[in-house]
């Protein structure tokens, strides 16, 4: 309890429990529960983010010890929320590392290492859900972007590629480079992709011909259709690490590749990979599809998810404002 450590959250479980039953069980009852409860998070991106929201509030408020984290009350939370306002952060940024800190929290009052959960009357900023925040191309503006690339270089191709699968097949950016090469494949007589979603659930979706095209393009010129269990988008060239091109992207990667080519394009600055995901579902939505098969082509669980990326009201050349000449 009263040894030091960098953050509660540092660490994880370990990979390997070693030889020897008893002493292995020792070990494992001598892991703090808040790294237990960050290993029970399934998605990697769950973990990296809670671990930055609770590692923002040891730092604020001075923490670095385990027994000091669970004698925290409603006090130090409330100075918590007050120090955030004050740095300025979005109210939605708020409201989630107050939800990160009270899953903590939960997770050790259930296994009866904190008396409360000192999160559990915080009241939370309000935030507008009724519509997503990510900006998102108008049908003009993506078909710009799917023709940028170069249809004769390899780059070109694996670019024409990618961005036709994150604006026709909508992905997130982690879903879209853990693609394999044999998550492309034929499905009831349509070409289709396996995604791995959020939460490590399998999703298999048919996918638009023209997307099709632009991966067997791709394919046939890289070379690595019959590596079957390698990535499917790959570096054209090695880096300072290594030479190997077997590797998938990064998905920050992905957010470069989007950015080039809307400068490229001529558009403005605050473009992201997810805005190919935002456009997927707000197309797809204004072009018939059901509410419901945009929801699973998107992999959300909840429906409420879905209508956030609904811009079908929003019309900008109907706006009052233009009427109000004077």
């Amino acid at each position: 309890m009263g040894k030091q450590m960098q953050h509660p959250t540092d660490r994880m479980l370990p990979a390997r429990i070693g030889s020897g039953a008893a002493p292995a069980l020792t070990r494992l009852a001598q892991i703090p529960e808040e790294e237990v409860w960050l290993a029970s998070q399934r998605s990697p991106q769950t973990r990296r983010a809670y671990q930055g929201d609770v590692r923002h509030f040891l730092r604020t408020l001075g923490l670095g010890r385990t027994a000091q984290l669970r004698q925290v009350d409603r006090r130090a939370v409330l100075a918590w929320r007050r120090a955030m306002e004050g740095e300025g952060a979005k109210p939605r940024t708020i409201a989630r590392r107050l939800a990160a800190l009270s899953s903590l929290f939960t997770h050790l009052v259930a296994y009866r290492a904190a008396a409360a959960n000192p999160v559990r009357d915080i009241g939370r900023p309000r935030t507008d859900r009724r519509q997503g925040t990510t900006a998102a191309f108008s049908p003009a503006q993506a078909r710009a972007l799917l023709d940028a690339p170069s249809p004769d270089t390899l780059q070109g191709l694996r670019d024409r590629a990618l961005l036709s699968v994150g604006l026709q097949v909508g992905p997130r950016r982690a879903e879209l480079v853990r693609l394999l090469v044999r998550d492309f494949h034929m499905n009831a007589g349509y070409p289709s992709l396996h995604f791995i979603r959020k939460g490590n659930l399998d999703h298999a979706l048919a996918i638009h011909p023209e997307s099709a095209g632009r991966i067997q393009a791709y394919l046939a010129a890289a070379g690595h259709g019959r590596d079957r269990e390698g990535p499917l988008f790959r570096p054209v060239r090695g880096n300072q690490w290594t030479a190997s091109l077997r590797r998938a992207l990064s998905p920050d990667m992905v957010d470069r590749i989007l950015r080039k080519y809307a400068r490229q394009v001529g558009l403005p600055p605050g473009f992201s990979a997810h805005s190919m995901r935002a456009t997927f579902i707000t197309t797809t939505l204004q072009n018939g599809a059901s509410l419901e098969d945009v929801q699973r082509a998107a992999g959300h669980a909840d429906a409420s998810t879905t209508k956030l990326y609904d811009r079908r009201g929003y019309n900008p050349h109907r706006s009052a404002s233009f009427f109000a000449e004077y």
